[in-house]
């Protein structure tokens, strides 16, 4: 069990910082990546990405910090996040594609993309990011390194600022099209009102 846990905690600590960043690059320089197009962006960020993950597996000892045990409370709350987070997977995929999960819509000049409106974009805006959340917390808990949960503070903070980007590279690319979307569904929490249940129920007056 400790072996599984140190890499858990491994993983969290060298791998997913340099993702969060990479994204936090793209949005708020996406016009300028747009003209070097997907294939040159990627292959141009790839260089510090992977130069991150070496530097971060270097210093894995000092970012891990003080190993708390194995803990079978937090394995039992990591089970529902590890469960919800792979049924947002599963739901997701059905209307994201890997590559418009990977930005080339984003980034391509002549392919402006289609605003995802329906599935479980009909519920939450931003399923991705929850679902990022959602498993790193779940590989921290049964992990519990201190570190990782540095890591996943610091990830959510950042990712918030991501989606801000990411929600102001949308409102330009779709405009009133986008600020309506947004109104109607909120961002991360599905909001199920009364209305929309009426909707499911049959019509007494016939």
């Amino acid at each position: 069990m400790h072996i599984f846990r140190y890499i858990l905690a491994l993983l969290v600590v060298v791998c997913v910082p340099p993702g969060v960043a990479l994204w936090l690059v793209i949005h708020p320089l996406a016009g300028f990546w747009r003209r070097l197009g997907p294939g040159w962006t990627y292959a141009i960020l790839s260089v510090p990405t992977l130069g991150g993950i070496a530097v971060l597996f270097l210093a894995r000892r000092t970012l891990l910090g003080a190993d708390l045990g194995t803990n079978a409370w937090l394995i039992a709350l990591a089970i529902p996040c590890a469960a919800i987070w792979i049924v947002l997977a599963l739901r997701r995929r059905r209307r994201l594609t890997f590559r418009i999960l990977a930005g080339w819509p984003e980034l391509s000049r002549d392919q402006p993309g289609v605003l995802l409106t329906d599935g479980i974009y009909a519920t939450m805006r931003h399923p991705r990011y929850v679902e990022v959340v959602l498993g790193t917390a779940s590989y921290c808990l049964i992990a519990n390194y201190l570190g990782v949960y540095i890591v996943l503070a610091a990830s959510m903070a950042v990712l918030y600022v991501v989606v801000l980007l990411e929600e102001r590279e949308l409102r330009r690319r779709f405009g009133d099209a986008y600020d309506a979307y947004a109104r109607r569904v909120p961002r991360f929490i599905p909001r199920y009102s009364r209305r929309a249940a009426t909707k499911k129920a049959p019509d007494d007056d016939g």
